[in-house]
């Protein structure tokens, strides 16, 4: 792949050898809509008004990292930080949310439909699948538990639904269980299809499981489409969800004591990360909080709700978006520090693309609007856990945050660093009608992060 006219795997550094490590669990927080890199983990204090903005940069917990100011929890946290800088699409996005998901999501490059459907284009189910759903694929299932889980809902749903979550052309029996939270009732998790009606127990539920059984066994001689495999797998998987008492205990954030509740905060995004915390605790292999917006912010911010902050960009980040990502995330960080289970958690935090440097977005008023417009040629990622060495920064960019500089990467790079720290090397893989194929030929760990 070029870059500028140069190889990209060329421009970044041969990785020194390091100890293997193996994460039991991944946790991503995908701030959804793009997150401004400018502003938060990759500030550029010298550069131009124009460009730089109004927050500061501070000293944090690690020497030599400096993040936001409007980050003062994560600070205390930055020693457990790995930060990615360098990472961008290399123009092979189309410069929108829909290639930017599925980019970032699997770690392939979106194809030319992307490019002309735009974010008309919708998941198809011969996509590649995603980072999630690979670690599905790769782990042994969960006894309870699916393997991959989705909270606190569907990016893009119900008017459209975001490509690069699923498992594709692996079949549904790899994609994430989706699981509904609400900023109304941020405690209260709905898993589809967990609480059993009326009088029905786990066992009249087996009961009548048998009979079901038995009348699509009757079913499939005459109809064994690919669509009724597909139906079969998710009744299979309502089915377990339904009976399993273990289940139903991992979501309920009720039990957690009152202090660990009030550490995270309030909200629906703090919720999740608790909830994140609890389901990797309970073995289940990977764990994607897709933030959930504020309708509030649609308006003040022209942002969709999310982090897409085409207007008012820094009001809405110091006074909405970044505290209510700042607490939770610190408080994640430091919980899973404190319980021992860092070392063999991966925790992620990505986005579809970064923001545009210089300031003004003209659907937006312009300069006085005070937005940012999307920027996929730049970007950067959070690293921690899963063996990553805390209180690092990997890469640059240019002095006005636009392009990568040193040892610029591309989401490939970061769906095998994310494999690598889970131990998965075998990326071979059968597609839905059982013909083999392999995972992911481009990129490289970035094994320098360990």
């Amino acid at each position: 792949m070029s870059y500028f006219g140069c190889d990209l795997a060329t421009r970044v550094l041969a990785a020194p050898a390091a100890a293997r490590p193996t994460a039991r669990s991944a946790i991503m927080i995908w701030l959804s809509g793009g997150a401004s890199h400018i502003d938060t983990w990759d500030m550029k204090p010298d550069a131009p008004e124009e460009y730089r903005g109004t927050f500061r940069p501070v000293d944090t917990s690690a020497p030599g990292v400096r993040l936001c100011e409007h980050l003062p929890h994560l600070g205390k946290q930055a020693h457990h930080l790995a930060v990615v800088r360098s990472l961008g699409d290399h123009r092979r996005g189309t410069g929108d949310h829909h290639a930017g998901y599925y980019y970032n999501l699997t770690g392939h490059a979106p194809d030319r439909t992307f490019h002309q459907l735009l974010n008309a284009r919708t998941p198809y189910p011969t996509d590649w699948p995603s980072m999630a759903s690979v670690v599905a694929l790769k782990r042994p299932p969960h006894p309870h538990l699916p393997n991959a889980i989705t909270l606190p809902h569907k990016e893009g749903a119900p008017e459209y639904t975001r490509p690069g979550q699923f498992a594709a052309r692996l079949g549904v029996e790899y994609d994430p269980v989706f699981v509904d939270g609400t900023r109304e009732r941020p405690l209260d998790f709905a898993v589809p299809a967990l609480s059993l009606g009326g009088d029905l127990t786990a066992e009249r539920l087996g009961d009548r499981r048998s009979l079901l059984g038995a009348i699509d066994a009757a079913h499939r001689f005459a109809d064994d489409s690919a669509a009724n495999r597909d139906y079969t797998t998710y009744q299979r998987k309502a089915f377990t969800l339904l009976s399993s008492r273990q289940t139903k205990a991992a979501f309920d954030l009720r039990a957690e004591p009152e202090r660990v509740r009030e550490k995270y905060g309030r909200g629906i995004n703090a919720a999740s990360m608790l909830l994140a915390r609890r389901l990797v605790e309970a073995g289940v292999p990977f764990v994607s909080v897709f933030w959930k917006g504020d309708k509030e912010l649609d308006t003040l911010c022209k942002s969709g709700g999310g982090w897409d902050t085409h207007g008012n960009n820094f009001n809405c980040l110091k006074d909405r978006l970044l505290p209510e990502f700042d607490r939770p995330f610190a408080a994640l960080l430091d919980d899973l520090h404190q319980r021992g289970m860092l070392a063999s958690t991966l925790v992620l935090v990505t986005s579809e693309m970064g923001r545009m440097p210089k300031i003004g977005d003209r659907r937006s008023g312009g300069v006085a609007g005070a937005g940012r417009d999307h920027w996929p040629a730049c970007q950067s990622v959070l690293l921690a856990g899963g063996g990553v060495r805390g209180g690092q920064v990997f890469g640059t960019t240019d002095k006005r945050a636009e392009y990568p500089d040193q040892n610029p990467v591309a989401p490939e790079h970061i769906a095998r660093t994310v494999f690598h720290a889970m131990g998965i090397d075998d990326l071979s893989a059968t597609d839905r009608e059982g013909r083999p194929f392999g995972l992911m030929d481009d990129g490289r760990p970035l094994t320098e992060l360990f």
